[in-house]
């Protein structure tokens, strides 16, 4: 379970952040979110990993590439969503989840996340800025509570453009 809510606040982080410019490219984007928890994985067992992958499924997530603490994922961005200046719908009620006081000065952009499900409750924030149409990097933490026990977790992203075709490319990981 802990694994999900970095996973899950990775997802959140990174659709908010890829959206958060006017400038942004449109296309591929590789994000690496480094988390102490991500090390952690290396001593799930595969049973419990496959549990983990089917709960975020059923969230709509789906669980990157993790090796070394981090965790590799592709995110398909259209001209649509790159225009977009808050696009609440992505993470808006995903994972029990809901976003307050957003904000966005420049290429920066600061929110904070309340979320509530039966698997767990917390309150969290990120934050993140463009360096430039084709980098990002941001942050995030949340205090929660999973299955009763307490949990504090935060994450480290980088972001970078790596072209403007999406299909080429399996989206999955």
């Amino acid at each position: 379970m802990k694994i999900n809510i970095v996973l899950m606040l990775t997802g959140l982080l990174v659709t908010y952040s890829v959206y958060a410019n006017d400038s942004v490219r449109t296309g591929l984007w590789e994000v690496t979110t480094r988390s102490d928890l991500l090390g952690l994985v290396q001593h799930v067992p595969p049973e419990n990993m496959q549990q983990l992958q089917n709960l975020a499924k059923q969230y709509g997530l789906k669980i990157p590439k993790i090796e070394n603490g981090a965790a590799i994922s592709h995110v398909c961005i259209t001209p649509e969503m790159a225009q977009q200046e808050i696009p609440t719908y992505f993470y808006e009620n995903r994972s029990g989840c809901t976003v307050h006081n957003a904000t966005r000065i420049g290429n920066s952009y600061k929110m904070d996340l309340h979320c509530k499900n039966a698997q767990f409750q917390g309150n969290g924030t990120a934050q993140g800025t463009f360096t430039t149409s084709e980098s990002f990097v941001g942050s995030s933490e949340f205090d929660s509570t999973v299955n009763g026990a307490p949990l504090y977790a935060s994450a480290e992203i980088k972001a970078r453009w790596i072209g403007g075709q999406c299909s080429a490319v399996n989206l999955t990981q």
